[in-house]
């Protein structure tokens, strides 16, 4: 077993029964994929297969059916704990046996200089007045009434809107609709069109020049000119709410039922989320201020899967939005690369205050118990309404269940030792 640093170097000898298990079963499925005269296809006897296409021929595919047998035997023997997927090489493959040699990374060594006593401090939180206005003026917003307006569109209406985009004489794709309904003034549209509808009457129409931005998503469109036609068919304006019974019934929060009441459940929900918020950031500060106080050679294998964690994240958030990676690309004019860089840093530091806390637990002998975990999965399962089993399946077992508990009590304890 060759050993640089955390990376170790395992070679593994498959051979007898389990090499010729193998190679019978790559046979079995490599005999499907060729024609010999005078055989139906698959009944190819072996030694009309080896002679005419060779033995080699079964060496690779017979491989994949050891790499699970070679690994484990490589893990047992060493008695290593890898921190990600090992990579492996054959090293020498024939009729006899294959070697194969794996490279498996282990967990660096990890030097604390200080974890306690930082002098951080959680931040108080305070609701303003200020804030309390700020959130009944968007209730206001959220609750006011549409009516039919006479007169011209201004700045804050809806303007329901038939229109037709048109690049050098030629209707584009994507460019049309009829009942839209755009507010003026929100921006949603391309700059300078909105603008242009401040004026117009209902039943009127009017053609539109625009410049789209060089950084539209349709390549075709970037910084090109256009002429939309535009009909207005409607406007309405928005009609103010007060703060009266029928208000409160439409917003439907339980023991709300004056403006007092409503102002002090708003208090009560800002103070709520600037709790959680500035809880996030004191955590964030006490792991950046242990992470400068420690030293430790972070493997850049543990980083890149680390990366790649944080890449599938992402791509599942986006898909939520109904935007592929592809799409996403396109629309920022980058490419895996450039998104990969960018997670670089943080992943390195999900891999750095990992690896920190890990050894605050051996430290200070922090261990979660059966019994815990299984409490844990317990409350979590029926928290979120499913059987114990499936839950587990999904978190990664009783092992992940342990771990995440005893890296909160870590974390908590980080808390208390920096007060």
């Amino acid at each position: 077993m060759a050993k640089k640093d955390n990376k170790h170097e395992i070679i593994v000898k498959i051979e007898g029964e389990s090499w010729e298990s193998a190679l019978d079963k790559a046979f079995k499925e490599e005999v499907k994929k060729v024609n010999v005269d005078g055989f139906r296809k698959g009944k190819v006897p072996r030694d009309v297969f080896e002679k005419r296409y060779g033995k080699e021929r079964l060496y690779i595919p017979a491989v994949d059916y050891v790499i699970e047998e070679a690994y484990v035997k490589a893990i047992e023997d060493s008695k290593l704990i890898p921190v990600v997927q090992p990579k492996l090489e054959i090293v020498s493959v024939n009729e006899s046996g294959v070697e194969i040699k794996f490279i498996i990374t282990t967990k660096p060594e990890v030097k604390i200089k200080k974890y306690k006593g930082l002098g951080i401090k959680p931040e108080k939180v305070k609701v303003t007045k200020e804030e309390i206005e700020h959130e009944l003026g968007h209730i206001l917003e959220r609750y006011s009434e549409l009516k039919v307006k006479e007169g011209s569109v201004e700045e804050g209406n809806i303007a329901i809107i038939d229109f037709e985009g048109f690049k050098d004489g030629v209707a584009f794709e994507g460019g049309k609709g009829e009942n839209y309904e755009l507010e003026i003034g929100s921006h949603t549209f391309i700059p300078g069109f909105e603008e242009q509808l401040v004026g117009m009457n209902t039943n009127e129409e009017k053609e539109i020049e625009v410049t789209f931005p060089e950084e539209y998503p349709a390549e075709e469109l970037k910084g090109a000119k256009a002429t939309f036609k535009v009909k207005v068919n409607e406007i309405k304006e928005k009609v103010a709410r007060d703060f009266d019974e029928e208000l409160f019934e439409d917003l439907g929060m339980e023991g709300v039922d004056s403006k007092e009441s409503l102002e002090k459940e708003i208090e009560a929900n800002i103070k709520a989320h600037k709790e959680v918020d500035s809880e996030n950031k004191y955590v964030d500060a006490l792991l950046e201020a242990v992470g400068k106080n420690t030293e430790v050679d972070i493997p850049e294998e543990m980083v890149e899967e680390e990366v790649d964690r944080l890449l599938h994240r992402f791509e599942e958030q986006i898909k939520m939005q109904g935007i592929s990676l592809e799409l996403y690309y396109q629309f920022t004019n980058s490419k895996e690369e450039d998104l990969r860089n960018q997670l670089e840093k943080e992943a390195y530091n999900h891999v750095l205050y990992r690896l920190m806390l890990e050894e605050v637990a051996i430290l200070e002998k922090i261990e979660i118990t059966d019994e815990e975990a299984e409490k844990e999965a317990d409350n979590l399962s029926s928290k979120y309404q499913m059987e114990k089993e499936e839950f587990l399946k999904m978190f990664g077992g009783l092992d992940m269940i342990k771990y995440d508990l005893e890296m909160r009590r870590v974390i908590d304890l980080l808390k208390e030792l920096n007060k």
